[in-house]
């Protein structure tokens, strides 16, 4: 096989633990699995955090963080120097830059500068969120620097259909498309606890509805609100951010767990009986994908990731976002429906047998390579045609043959 050195700039990292961080800590294991090198650029930590040095033997070179007002669970790193330079010194074959805008910027220019190709994978709608906290502005400027950024790259990577449609509309070339796999050992459905369930509904009588994130405004978690008065169902938040406590007030008799993660996190999921996710933002919606694999039904909105995940009247619905609130006790209903719940929890946990990290990692692997050969630095275009440069002109072959 083809051995490669990757070099990742995140623009989040652990200990913060979100959906950019999990889709690098799976690029990584993937990359040790089979044999390749890696180095990872990544903000510091907050405060009271502590750094880890190394993940899997792979190299993490920190940069500083500042804080952005309101999205405490985001902190920033700032592209100084040391981008460049931990990347000049690892010398990768090419440069991955994972949900690229401040810190991925600095990866985008240095990726140019030392000549090396560079895949960026769109994650995060920066646009969108600016939009949500009522900054359009800054949502025009967000859009023209992610474009500057990604079609700095020699490829973009995807994870929906309904993104690659808004970034091909942006503006951005070269889009294709990369999915986020779901690890279907962890999210099962023999996960389900009847006693995690009867913590939460002491009666045992109620539908277990819950939703899992961040607490934060893009997620529009209050569109819960109208289940609140449903007797039948008991409403379950798991996740924290800085509008935990607002919610708390907005959703009375909710129960909020807090973050979870690894096997609580998978018990919680499968304990469910309904999965709503109520936020439009989301490239891909990983938590839809645990959900499913846990065998939960769902309910998304009509935008974005949950557009690919959602096969509307077989493993949830989806619901118009003008209309969500409106339309979410009677969707609740039919899907909560003795009648028909058990099959769409069994096509929920069908919807994902094709969707492992495994596959996902060889797809990238794959574009990886293709990106890395088609940037042929022994070839130039004189008069329009290509010309092979003299040996001496040559550089060094960058692909590295394995066992």
């Amino acid at each position: 096989m083809l051995r490669m050195r990757v070099g990742i700039v995140a623009e989040s990292f652990l200990p913060n633990i979100n959906g950019v961080t999990n889709s690098v800590l799976r690029v990584l294991e993937h990359l040790k699995r089979e044999g390749h090198e890696a180095i990872v650029v990544a903000p510091g930590a907050r405060d009271f955090q502590e750094e880890v040095p190394d993940y899997l033997g792979f190299e993490i070179v920190r940069v500083p963080t500042v804080m952005i007002p309101l999205i405490d669970s985001l902190p920033i790193g700032v592209p100084t120097t040391t981008v460049a330079a931990a990347l000049a010194d690892f010398k990768p074959d090419v440069i991955h830059l994972a949900s690229p805008f401040v810190l991925g910027g600095a990866g985008a220019f240095a990726a140019r500068q030392l000549d090396i190709p560079a895949v960026g994978l769109y994650q995060t709608d920066v646009a969108g969120f600016a939009t949500k906290y009522h900054a359009a502005m800054v949502a025009n400027i967000a859009w023209d620097w992610t474009r500057t950024i990604h079609n700095m790259c020699q490829m973009t990577l995807a994870p929906s259909s309904a993104t690659i449609s808004e970034l091909e509309s942006r503006g951005i070339k070269n889009v294709n498309h990369w999915g986020r796999g779901v690890d279907a050992e962890l999210f099962h459905p023999t996960r389900r606890s009847e006693v995690l369930r009867r913590q939460w509904d002491p009666t045992g009588s109620k539908k277990i509805v819950g939703f899992v994130g961040r607490l934060a405004a893009e997620k529009s978690v209050h569109r819960l609100a109208p289940l609140v008065a449903n007797q039948d169902i008991q409403l379950v938040v798991v996740g924290d951010g800085p509008e935990r406590q607002a919610l708390e007030e907005a959703l009375p008799g909710a129960v909020f767990t807090g973050a979870l993660s690894g096997e609580s996190l998978a018990r919680a999921y499968a304990s469910l009986d309904l999965f709503i996710h109520t936020g439009e933002f989301e490239t891909f919606c990983q938590a839809i994908q645990e959900a499913q694999a846990s065998g939960v039904p769902t309910i998304g909105p009509r935008a974005g990731g949950p557009i690919d995940l959602i096969d509307h009247g077989v493993n949830g619905l989806l619901l118009d976002v003008d209309t969500f609130e409106a339309e979410l006790p009677d969707a609740a209903g039919w899907v909560l429906d003795d009648a028909r719940l058990d099959d769409l929890k069994d096509t929920a946990r069908e919807s994902i047998a094709d969707k492992t990290w495994q596959a996902l990692g060889e797809q990238l692997m794959g574009y990886y390579e293709e990106v890395v050969k088609g940037y042929n630095r022994n070839v130039i275009r004189i008069f329009g045609r290509d010309v092979n440069l003299p040996a001496w002109a040559r550089g060094p072959r960058r692909l590295r043959r394995g066992a």
